[in-house]
């Protein structure tokens, strides 16, 4: 399997930091999560149901036509590829990994490469995938750019799916409204922006025949009954929604000045993360972790992903690790 960020245990095994001494930096998961409350016994104790009101919450909050809950996008991510004859997919990279491998194990022909030469030549593809904002690249696409390229694709019969995991703090950006176009296929991850990342949730956006088509490769129960009722209550919160958004630009534009004052100057980023490129990553990687602090090392493009700080504390930590790191 491919490497992710996250595995803090690890971490401190190889670092010999005990797991309360880290601060970890290694995704892109909100430090601010939404406010679980507690869990009714029934969510426990009966078998989930489609009809417990959950997609009717998510067809408002991602304002699709369709939705279909799935255990995390990373379930569709696997799954797509099932759906197809072999073809040609193009991957936009640097991107996450997890498309390009899926489509592979799945037989099919997969080139990778950056957004701008997948979208020169769209007739080259039959699948092209998108994640936008990208991660950990950050590029953006205007919706009716992406519309352009569906169009495009479409017109032979090929699909667009565009991984939407960082856009719910910039909504008026997301294709979801649209994803009622055949070959457009738009996945969400509740993960990210609630911080509810061990609930492995999200939704897939498409037709209703497609969707369909899916849930039967998944099968039956594809989250939890707890699960489910969390996310009832999360997605309708709108209040905590907009403090949200506006809790994690704050935060993220305060990292990116941090990062910048320490030589370590974004090349791009979004509200849930800065991407820095810099030559000596994997040095600079492994002397944050030597003082406690897990970012995320990419190795293809040379480069290091911080995940946002959680307080005060955690920005001075930074501060002072990279004052030393970077001198």
């Amino acid at each position: 399997m491919l490497e992710h960020g996250g595995r803090l245990q690890r971490a401190a095994r190889e670092y010999d930091i005990a797991l309360d001494h880290w601060l970890d930096l290694s995704t892109g998961i909100s430090p601010f999560g939404w406010p679980v409350p507690a869990i009714p016994s029934s969510a426990w104790q009966r078998l989930p149901e489609d009809d417990d009101g959950l997609i009717d919450c998510a067809r408002s909050y991602y304002g699709a036509p369709h939705v279909l809950p799935v255990a995390g996008s990373q379930a569709a991510i696997q799954a797509l590829p099932l759906l197809r004859a072999p073809c040609r997919v193009g991957v936009i990279a640097p991107g996450y990994a997890e498309h390009a491998q899926a489509w592979q194990c799945a037989g099919h022909a997969v080139e990778r490469h950056p957004a701008q030469a997948l979208l020169a030549h769209p007739q080259r593809w039959d699948v092209l995938v998108l994640i936008h904002p990208n991660n950990p690249g950050g590029e953006r696409f205007g919706v009716q750019a992406l519309l352009q390229l569906h169009a495009a694709l479409a017109a032979h019969g090929g699909w667009l799916v565009v991984d939407e995991a960082f856009m719910d703090v910039t909504p008026g950006e997301s294709l979801c409204a649209h994803a009622d176009r055949d070959g457009l296929i738009v996945l969400r991850s509740v993960g990210k922006f609630f911080g509810l990342a061990g609930a492995r949730a999200g939704f897939v956006c498409a037709t209703a025949a497609l969707l369909h088509a899916l849930q039967e490769r998944l099968g039956p129960w594809t989250l939890s009954g707890p699960t489910r009722y969390v996310l009832r209550q999360a997605l309708g919160d709108r209040a905590w929604h907009a403090q949200a958004r506006a809790m994690l630009i704050e935060t993220s534009e305060k990292l990116a000045r941090l990062l910048a004052k320490h030589r370590l100057e974004p090349s791009a980023g979004c509200a849930l993360f800065q991407w820095c490129r810099h030559d000596a990553a994997q040095t600079v990687h492994r002397a944050l972790a030597r003082m406690g602090i897990l970012t995320r090392l990419f190795e293809d493009v040379p480069s290091l992903r911080f995940g946002l700080p959680p307080d005060e504390a955690a920005f001075h930590r930074l501060d002072t690790a990279l004052a030393q790191v970077m001198r």
